[in-house]
């Protein structure tokens, strides 16, 4: 069952939060990080992205660039603009816009329970990736950033949380550039939160895998040299926001071929049931839309072989039966001929992608349900890369995981 870890959490000053949180490492470039940073010389992405303060062309995986990382990190708790809580707590954190509202939990998970399949996973994580997170941790000796976990609704969980956010005002406010409100809540009582989630049995990564395995990483290694035992130290936990699944908000993950030959798109138009549409109709039940030359079609998916969770996914059916056979793309992930756009950016931005000749073929796909997610993670199966893009995004720097 689930371990939920209260700790001293970091948190910014009230009148300083705006100045401080700032989006997710992983949704930014260098150079989008480096204009937003500018002229604030207390955001966090001077932490999570420390080579935004290096001469350009540093490599990410530089000593330098996790050395300033530390440095920024310890620079800013020793301001006086953040505050470490005197207690050990758990948060409760909200996201929501006019359209939507997710609360969950904010605490530390166990290392433990990752390792132990109790956190279940459905992406292959890279080793690049890992090395340069867990390099990360270990010289800030800070989780920077959560990872974001969802658990199947609980009524006593959501009835804790109500209670906490019906009758307190939040800690922390924060509106983001998107539009999207952050909220904080301290639990008054972390262990009924930690007792609860005990009767949990599995939680699920939504985004954040490699920062999952970084925190295995990290811990194992630690272990090794002081010779402690699982679960005894702080660098055993890691810290995420956990979201009960049916207020999970998953957005389409289209995608884009960058190069094909006319023989592809003909081979394409013969071998499956492909009709025009006037516009980029929605997506869903097995069908796709595709956008070519100015023009939207409706493609039905082949009916997948196998019957796993996985098999059925559009996006495992687009891979198996559209994009290697056709396309020869064997590898999404590392194939220069496809891209990715994610979110809220719809139809528009393939239409422009396509028009404006930095693409040959846009592809409108319907989201991955959050049922499916766990499905997948519940039968120990992997997702094809880029299957779930999941909106709001957690802020970074509202509560720091030091050990």
């Amino acid at each position: 069952m689930a371990i939920i870890h209260a700790f001293r959490g970091w948190l910014p000053k009230t009148e300083h939060s705006d100045e401080i949180v700032c989006p997710p490492y992983d949704v930014i470039s260098t150079a989008e990080a480096a204009e937003l940073a500018q002229g604030k010389p207390n955001s966090y992405l001077h932490v999570i992205r420390p080579e935004i303060d290096l001469p350009e062309g540093t490599r990410f995986d530089d000593d330098a660039v996790y050395e300033m990382g530390a440095n920024r990190l310890q620079q800013l708790l020793g301001s006086g603009l953040m505050e470490q809580d005197s207690t050990p707590s758990v948060y409760l954190y909200r996201m929501s816009t006019s359209e939507h509202t997710q609360t969950g939990l904010f605490a530390c998970a166990s290392v433990q329970d990752y390792d132990a399949d109790i956190i279940l996973k459905h992406e292959l994580t890279r080793p690049d990736k890992e090395d340069d997170r867990t390099r990360h941790i270990l010289t800030q000796k800070a989780h920077a950033e959560p990872v974001m976990l969802t658990y199947k609704d609980d009524e006593g969980i959501t009835a804790l949380m109500d209670e906490i956010t019906d009758l307190h005002l939040p800690l922390l406010s924060h509106k983001s550039e998107d539009g999207v409100l952050h909220e904080i809540w301290r639990a008054p009582k972390s262990a009924d939160f930690v007792e609860r989630f005990s009767a949990i049995r599995n939680l699920y990564v939504a985004d954040g895998h490699h920062r999952c395995k970084s925190a295995s990483r990290v811990s194992e290694a630690l272990r090794k040299a002081d010779g402690s035992h699982p679960g005894e130290a702080e660098y055993d936990y890691f810290p995420v926001v956990l979201f009960p699944m049916t207020q999970m908000r998953i957005l389409p993950y289209n995608r884009v071929i960058l190069e094909a030959s006319d023989e592809q798109i003909q081979e394409l138009f013969t071998r499956f049931d492909i009709k025009a549409t006037g516009h980029g109709e929605e997506p869903g039940d097995g069908h796709i839309s595709l956008y070519l030359e100015d023009r939207w079609y409706r493609m039905k998916l082949p009916e997948p072989e196998q019957q796993d969770a996985v098999s059925r996914l559009d996006v495992a059916r687009l891979q198996s039966y559209v994009l290697e056979p056709v396309f020869g793309i064997q590898n999404p992930r590392t194939d220069s001929r496809i891209a990715f756009v994610g979110g809220s950016r719809g139809t528009a931005e393939l239409e422009k992608r396509v028009r404006t000749g930095k693409a040959k073929l846009a592809i409108s796909m319907a989201p991955t349900k959050i049922e499916e997610l766990v499905e997948v993670s519940d039968e120990h199966q992997l997702m094809p890369p880029k299957s779930t893009w999941f909106e709001p995004k957690i802020r970074s720097g509202f509560v720091v995981h030091t050990f």
